[in-house]
């Protein structure tokens, strides 16, 4: 019987970015004044993991981002916000998303992957201390406390022996009641 359960909510969809807030894009934007590079703020779909915020904030997704491109990309995680600074919105839209998609996917999966074994790896657990046990339980039943043949038999000698010295004692008082000399 193989039977799963997650609690975490992992199981129903993995981590990935929903929309950009657009409240919080500098006011700027599309103007003369615009900045060419800014913090723009992505929602998750879900509320991440805290093994997934490690991988995120780690250096392998610093390693992704400057193998495809994006050295001066920064990312953060705040609540269910994942913070990305040093770019911007056409840079989003022509690769850094799906960058990110990926790295987020591919997060998910690893994490899935060690919740999974570890999973097993307890319920294996659990199966082997449960076989033990019953292993125990039945070499402790299959124990008897019988009296051998040998002492039963060296036990009846010693009956017989005491009767013997009983019926000598009540001889001996059958010769003090006084029918002896008649």
């Amino acid at each position: 019987m193989e039977t799963q359960t997650r609690t975490s909510g992992a199981d129903v969809a993995g981590l990935g970015l929903g929309s950009v807030l657009v409240g919080s894009l500098p006011a700027a934007l599309l103007t003369d004044h615009a900045p060419e590079r800014y913090t723009v703020e992505a929602v998750f779909t879900r509320r991440p993991e805290r093994d997934e915020m490690t991988e995120i904030l780690g250096s392998e997704t610093r390693d992704r981002l400057a193998k495809a491109g994006y050295p001066t990309v920064e990312v953060t995680v705040s609540d269910r916000r994942l913070e990305i600074a040093n770019t911007n919105l056409e840079e989003l839209r022509d690769g850094l998303a799906e960058v990110l998609a990926d790295r987020l996917a591919e997060i998910t999966a690893g994490v899935r992957a060690r919740q999974d074994a570890a999973a097993v790896k307890f319920h294996d657990a659990a199966e082997s201390e449960q076989a033990r046990a019953a292993a125990v339980a039945a070499l402790a039943e299959s124990i008897a406390f019988h009296v051998s043949a040998s002492a039963e038999s060296s036990g009846s000698e010693r009956d017989q022996a005491a009767g013997a010295a009983k019926d000598r004692e009540r001889i001996d008082s059958w010769r003090t009641e006084g029918g002896h000399g008649r």
